[in-house]
């Protein structure tokens, strides 16, 4: 099968000598034209291999065969620590990035279908009598000649009304009827001024004339009048010239140029949001609205799930001329997106509200109609977010990759994809330094008899069925009622309290909408003290604690150490060595961010952004501090023989030997272990972690607070990410969590988490439109006979029935 090394045919990519992270000199052959899966528990080092090293030498070769500007940032970037790596094609990277937080991004903008859309609008829509055909930048309202006027295409305006501004009508402006007012001196300064200007400060604020209260609230006038202000009895204040300033002006003003996020959330409270009065929110001009397909407008097209809008257009697709080839194009590049479990999405999705795995898939199926052939695609687990159901159509469209000539090599979790691979690269046996080795590399059925690794009793499981734990018995039960949002529509739900409830169901069901928002804001606005509607059971709950996928930072100056707070237990030792205190150093000099101590160069961040043209920016390391963040002064400080960067470089697991004796940091890094963390740096800047790790160091850093009364803990698909042995060590910090007496809920795809669970709420039956309701609740084994549940035969083969 195989020819003679470095050979002109030989079909493997060969790597020698991979050092990149934790890699220990690793050789290894990869076979290409085929789907290869780089498996390991989180931290093992299959990543370093599959992006760091083999992905990395790829994209520096490319950099080395364009332009010389190109070239000359390839120093700062670096070369991957590899000796050599032969047979290695063009590469592809698919990573699980989320995108930047804009509401101008889109689903149909990421698959460039909202291109197509417009172009079939400008060319074959059916236009009024006499209205000139419009270009296709007309029909986007990301353009000057498609946005709304009034709402610049982002179809909400944000308005503040007599009701949001003075909430009791019955108090008097001396009293505080304006409630949108700033507190404080400034607060009564404006009720000075509004003295001054002859307002009654004490009839209530229904009782004053409509002339008056308008122009209180909305004027746009600035006058400025000498105030004199009530003398207090112990100190005397003097005539002075106030300015003012409406309540919409101030709201408005504060939400746009405030600084501080706590006034900004405080004048956010006082804004009403709503649909644009002039586009209805379709965010586009009325002449573009006027245009229509298939009878309907663009923005209702867009708005549909991408499976009726391939039904809608197929009608379109028969025949000859610009709507035939148009919709025809459209609708085939649809079913790869169907395909692979997103039907559900509409084209107008914003891109912050999907998933990592949403976002990745849309990207794979972008690349399937690319036409490239010949490419290694190194993906990130594309099964991310998936439920088992849709696991086939992945592996569907993976196969039909491969079989246009190209290489998957893919970094994956989920057992289904596993063992449908063609070659399996097993890196472990553990952890960071525990880790770093090729255990295995061949055929998936040879790993049966690698008894080192973490991977092969998941994948050829030989022991008994597991024993059923028996459920808890719930100690409450918090019920919503009437649930309206998204595809929800008049739900009513009970989420049992003092147990372990997890929330399934296909891709877009509403696991997220019901879990993420409903719940956790129903919970949060009755702790707040809001008045809540539709809700049940809200007082046997004293804290909410939700825990997403969020980056815990979107810069390398965030990381482990500074979001959990042990890095400040760390700077006080430092602070306290001989050395330092006799060169006066304090606690303020270890911290990166402070001028005294930090590199200069890169202002404490240990990298410096690099901006490429064409490319996606990156980071590269400092060449002054070579990342270690700090000046040579504060470096010369050591404990326990390193300084402050040799320790933030320090694994969780290295540090809880080292600060073993340093009590705030010990619990720090003890949680971090508990949940499977301990190979993560305590310096790993937050631009590294996935949206898994980034879940998992919040987590970590809730279970190291002191907990008092009953805690709802809310979770969204806390096993992304995980290794199947990593998934136990988690699970048993979160039933920890429900044996102490508090709450989880849990949105979740894997079976394991779902079969372990003492309640289960199965939501479906389908995604979008068909999904929404309750299809089964009840413990594991009641929702694994559920007849209609599609959920179920999973949930059933994860039990063993």
């Amino acid at each position: 099968m195989t020819t003679p090394e470095g050979g002109a045919h030989d079909p493997y990519v060969r790597v020698r000598g991979a050092r990149e992270h934790n890699l220990r000199a690793v050789d290894v052959d990869i076979p290409r034209d085929a789907l290869v899966v780089f498996t390991g528990v989180s931290g093992s080092g299959k990543s370093s291999l599959a992006f760091g090293t083999v992905y990395a030498e790829a994209q520096r070769r490319y950099f080395e065969s364009v332009a010389p500007y190109a070239r000359r940032l390839i120093h700062q970037v670096g070369a991957p620590k590899v000796e050599e790596i032969s047979g290695l094609p063009p590469a592809v990277a698919l990573e699980q990035r989320r995108s930047a937080p804009t509401s101008r991004s889109s689903v149909g903008t990421v698959t460039t279908l909202s291109n197509s859309l417009r172009m079939l609008f400008s060319r074959a829509g059916t236009y009024p009598e006499g209205a000139a055909r419009l270009d296709s930048d007309a029909f986007s309202p990301n353009t000057a000649a498609g946005a709304c006027p009034e709402c610049h295409g982002l179809g909400q305006v944000h308005r503040v009304t007599e009701e949001s501004l003075v909430p009791d009508a019955s108090l008097s402006i001396r009293d505080g009827a304006i409630a949108a007012w700033p507190g404080a001196w400034q607060g009564k300064n404006l009720r000075d001024i509004l003295g001054a200007l002859g307002h009654d400060l004490d009839r209530p604020w229904r009782d004053l004339p409509r002339a008056d209260r308008d122009w209180i609230l909305f004027t746009d006038e600035q006058p400025v009048v000498t105030v004199h202000p009530v003398r207090d009895a112990d100190r005397i204040q003097r005539p002075y010239k106030g300015t003012y300033m409406s309540a919409r002006r101030y709201v408005l003003h504060t939400v746009a140029d405030s600084k501080s996020t706590a006034l900004r959330a405080r004048a956010e409270r006082h804004l009403v949001s709503g649909p644009c009065p002039v586009c209805a929110g379709r965010r586009l001009r009325s002449e573009a609205l006027a245009v229509t397909f298939a009878g309907r407008d663009i923005s209702t097209l867009a708005a549909l799930p991408l499976a009726d809008l391939a039904r809608t257009l197929c009608p379109a697709c028969e025949g000859d001329g610009a709507a035939a080839t148009l919709a025809t194009d459209l609708v085939a590049r649809i079913e790869v997106l169907t395909e692979l479990g997103l039907g559900y999405l509409g084209t107008d999705r914003p891109t912050p509200t999907l998933s990592a795995g949403e976002l990745q898939r849309l990207r794979l199926a972008t690349q399937l109609r690319s036409g490239l052939f010949g490419v290694v695609y190194v993906l990130d687990e594309p099964s991310a977010g998936l439920h088992p159901a849709d696991s086939a159509a992945l592996l569907t469209v993976l196969d039909r990759l491969k079989a246009a000539g190209n290489s998957l090599f893919v970094v994956e979790h989920h057992l289904d994809v596993v063992r449908r691979a063609d070659w399996i690269v097993d890196v472990g046996p553990r952890a960071g330094e525990h880790g770093g080795r090729i255990l295995y590399s061949g055929p998936v059925a040879g790993l049966a008899d690698v008894p080192g690794s973490a991977t092969r009793p998941y994948v050829f499981p030989d022991g008994p069925a597991p024993v059923a734990r028996t459920p808890r018995e719930p100690s409450g039960a918090l019920r919503l009622r009437g649930v309206t949002r998204h595809n929800l529509r008049g739900l009513d739900v009970e989420f049992p309290l003092g147990v372990f409830t997890a929330v399934t169901g296909v891709s877009g069901s509403g696991k997220s909408t019901l879990v993420g928002q409903v719940l956790a804001e129903t919970v949060t606005a009755h702790l707040a003290g809001d008045p809540v509607t539709g809700a049940e059971g809200l007082d046997a709950v004293h804290r909410l604690v939700t825990v997403d996928q969020k980056p815990i930072g979107r810069t390398p100056r965030s990381n482990l150490a500074t979001y959990t707070g042990l890095f400040d237990a760390v700077r006080k030792v430092f602070a306290a060595t001989d050395d330092a205190r006799a060169r006066g150093y304090t606690v303020g000099r270890f911290s990166f961010n402070v001028t005294a101590g930090r590199c200069e160069v890169c202002q404490g961040e240990g990298f410096v952004a690099v901006e490429l043209l064409f490319l996606p920016g990156t980071y590269a390391p400092c060449a002054a501090c070579r990342g270690a963040r700090y000046n040579p002064e504060t470096l010369e400080i050591t404990y326990r023989g390193a300084n402050i960067a040799e320790v933030l470089d320090l694994t969780v697991d290295a540090a809880a030997g080292f600060l073993a004796d340093v009590p705030a940091a010990a619990r720090s890094l003890r949680t971090l272990q508990d949940v499977g963390l301990g190979y993560l740096r305590l310096g790993q800047p937050a631009t590294e972690l996935s949206g898994g790790e980034a879940q998992r160091i919040k987590l970590a850093t809730e279970l190291q607070r002191t907990r008092r009364g009953h805690t709802l803990y809310v979770l969204d698909e806390p096993t992304t990410g995980l290794h199947p042995a990593d998934t136990e060590l988690l699970l048993r910090q979160l039933h920890g969590l429900v044996d102490a007496g508090n709450s989880v809920v849990v949105v979740e795809h894997d079976m394991a988490v779902a079969a372990g669970a003492d309640h289960v709420i199965d939501l479906g039956p389908g995604g979008g439109d068909a999904g929404g309701r309750v299809v089964a609740a009840g413990t594991p084994h009641a929702v694994a006979r559920a007849a209609d549940s599609v959920t179920a035969p999973y949930l059933k083969a994860a039990l063993r029935l």
